[in-house]
Formats: structure tokens, C-alpha cells, sequence
């Protein structure tokens, strides 16, 4: 099958991962896929799909295509954020916050609040932030022990692999949950709010603790929950790895 794929653009993000996931799975299925976008050649992932750069998505001759349009919505991880067994956790534990503050819908200050809770309350950790940009000015990065800036895949991957715990507080309007799938596949132990993106993983809503949108309060009770129980966190690392196999690109 001929599939060509519309990319509006290749900065980092949920929608080109997945874009660029999804055609490497049916390229070593045998079929030829195209990636047709108005961005810059990509620099942050490999990728074996064949690369079409336009001014406009009407100048690209689609003839041969069978299928022509966005990629499908549905999650896949890449095979290399997989683990079977998950080294000792560090101390203190590492906590990951993912996500550009300057968009809202990240909901970045929830999870600074929720870091802020957690240490009011005695918790130990060490905070490391990941985002696409350059932190914002409103950042409190005297809370931060790592920042990372515009992390390629396999970079993002070495980093995933040195946390123990995930927090993801995004909003209602967050349309894939990739950030998450990507821990729980990591075997990392995650605190999600509860939109619609992170309840969509599993009828069965026991692979994750789970917050209201917009509360940093909650989102640190839940936290301190995580942080705190060893037994909690083996149980939601197992479980996670378990819903996160259906992402898988053999699958």
C-alpha cells in the first residue's frame, strides 16, 4: 500500500512522534509511506519514511497514493522505550515533568505546585524538567534539578530511563497522552490527571494514581502517596508496563 501522511510541521511534538511511529510500523510491514510537510527536515528522530517538502500540500502529486492524510490518533510507543526490568530507583527519587510551560493546556504550574506540596510535606526528590523550549521566565527553576531543552528521541529516551516517577498534570484539551504512554512503557510509576487522553488507556483505571485537572494541591496529595509507598510504586510499574504493551509497534 502507497500511504502518504500530512505533517503541518516537524518541530517536536506528540503529533509528529506519532506520525513518524506510525510510518516506520507500516514501513517494516512492507509498505511505502511518504511524509509530505510544510516543516524543516527533522533532526530530533530518524525516521525510514521518505521525506516530501512543500509550500503547500496542494503542489504534492498524490496519484499513487491509496491513502493520503494524517496519521491515525491512535498511540505507539517506539520499541526502544520498552523495558522488561527496571534498574533500583535512586535516591532521592527522580521526578520527571514533561511539557512546555508556555502552553497552558501542559498545565506545567500544577505540576510545579504539586512538586512544591510534596516538599512542604517532607518529601525528598529530585525535580527534573524536559520541554521542547527554553524554560519560560515564570519557571521557578530554583525548584529544578535538571532542565532539558528540545531532547532528540534517543535523548529523551536515555533521560526517561534515569526517573523513577512520572507526573503528568495536562488539561482536558491534551489530545494524545504520549508523555505518558511513554513512562508506563518505561515501567515508570505515574501520577495523571484524570482528562479524558490518560483515562482512555485502560477500562480498568489501577495503572496510575489520578488527580483533577487544574489542582495542584490534589496532584501533590497524589504524589506524596507515590513517593512514599515502595509497594505502590512496584505495583503501578508492573501494572503500567502491562497496559502499555497494546502501544507497542509489533502490536
Amino acid at each position: 500500500m502507497n500511504v502518504a501522511y500530512l505533517l503541518e510541521d516537524t518541530t517536536i511534538s506528540a503529533l509528529a512522534r506519532l506520525t513518524m511511529a506510525h510510518a516506520d510500523a507500516l514501513i517494516a510491514r512492507g509498505h511505502r509511506v511518504r511524509i509530505v510537510t510544510k516543516g524543516e527536515p527533522v533532526t530530533w528522530r530518524s525516521s525510514r519514511a521518505e521525506w516530501v517538502y512543500v509550500d503547500d500540500f496542494a503542489e504534492y502529486d498524490r496519484r499513487d497514493d491509496e491513502y493520503i492524510g494524517p496519521a491515525p490518533e491512535n498511540l505507539l510507543v517506539d520499541d526502544e522505550i520498552y523495558r522488561a526490568v527496571t534498574p533500583s530507583e535512586n535516591e532521592p527519587l527522580r521526578v520527571l515533568l514533561s511539557g512546555a510551560a508556555q502552553i497552558e493546556h501542559k498545565g506545567i504550574d500544577e505540576g510545579y505546585g504539586a512538586i512544591a506540596h510534596a516538599r512542604w510535606f517532607h518529601q525528598k526528590l529530585d525535580l527534573v524538567r524536559v520541554s521542547p523550549w527554553a524554560p519560560s521566565r515564570e519557571e521557578p527553576l530554583d525548584a529544578v534539578q535538571e532542565f532539558h531543552v528540545a531532547l532528540t528521541t534517543a535523548e529523551m529516551t536515555r533521560l526517561l530511563h534515569t526517573c523513577d516517577v512520572f507526573v503528568a498534570p495536562s488539561h482536558a484539551e491534551e489530545r494524545f497522552g504520549l508523555a505518558a504512554a511513554e513512562a508506563m512503557a518505561s515501567g515508570i510509576p505515574c501520577v495523571l490527571t484524570s482528562n479524558a487522553a490518560h483515562l482512555a488507556f485502560d477500562e480498568t483505571h489501577d495503572y496510575a494514581l489520578f488527580a483533577p485537572e487544574q489542582n495542584a494541591v490534589e496532584l501533590g496529595e497524589k504524589l506524596i502517596e507515590l513517593l512514599s509507598d515502595d509497594q505502590l510504586r512496584e505495583r503501578l510499574r508492573m501494572r503500567g508496563r502491562e497496559v502499555a504493551e497494546k502501544w507497542h509497534p509489533q502490536k
